[in-house]
């Protein structure tokens, strides 16, 4: 982790995984199509010369954020036995090793056999699904501001993408600052705006 709209179904849902509950097969298929939209365009966007810019995660380029969302990810499907194929080549082509990567993770969440799959996670029994939901798909979000803010593309993020920050930040609890998570809070100005208040709450000045 160092890694909205009007409220719908789908507002709905990413709260509840975000608190722990088991979400239903086919929401966390919905969730990650819904936020990698707008990430996988942005990367599409990123001249060739962008993805070595510095980005807010400390001692990570641009490419580097890309390299951790493939990596965690991997590391939690394969881990549960799951097929995802050869590691695409971030090097080479940052973009295109998401677009091989985030089309094999929407091909094994849209199985209701796989993200219905129980197991015991860290905050307790839960789902592949759901735990996806709640650490990735929130990671995807993150990780598309810090990209933008390295790359000068537009950093907005949707009311949606906010509510799922938000609710994710209030659920993890203390866990939000641990080593390799976010960094401690930082103060945002005088009359910020929500978003700005938010990315402050993980360590991200605006």
């Amino acid at each position: 982790m160092n890694t909205t709209d009007t409220t719908s179904t789908t507002d709905t849902t990413s709260a509840t995984a975000a608190t722990g509950a088991v979400t239903a097969p086919g929401l966390a298929a919905a969730a990650h199509r819904r936020v990698d939209e707008p990430l996988s365009a942005l990367l599409g966007s990123v001249p060739n010369d962008g993805w070595s810019a510095t980005s807010p995660c400390e001692g990570w380029s641009a490419r580097d954020v890309v390299r951790h969302l493939i990596e965690t990810q991997r590391d939690f499907l394969t881990g549960q036995d799951l097929d995802l194929g050869p590691a695409p080549d971030v090097d080479a082509d940052p973009a295109a090793a998401w677009r091989v990567h985030t089309a094999r993770v929407s091909a094994l969440l849209a199985d209701p056999a796989v993200s219905a799959r129980g197991f015991d996670g860290f905050f307790g029994p839960t789902t592949i699904g759901a735990t996806f939901e709640r650490f990735y798909v929130w990671d995807m979000v993150v990780h598309r501001w810090d990209i933008a803010r390295a790359t000068g593309t537009d950093e907005a993020l949707t009311g949606y993408e906010l509510d799922m920050i938000e609710t994710g930040a209030d659920s993890f609890g203390p866990t939000l600052y641990m080593d390799g998570i976010c960094g401690p809070a930082v103060d945002a100005p005088d009359g910020a705006d929500r978003q700005t208040r938010l990315l402050a709450r993980l360590g991200r000045a605006v």
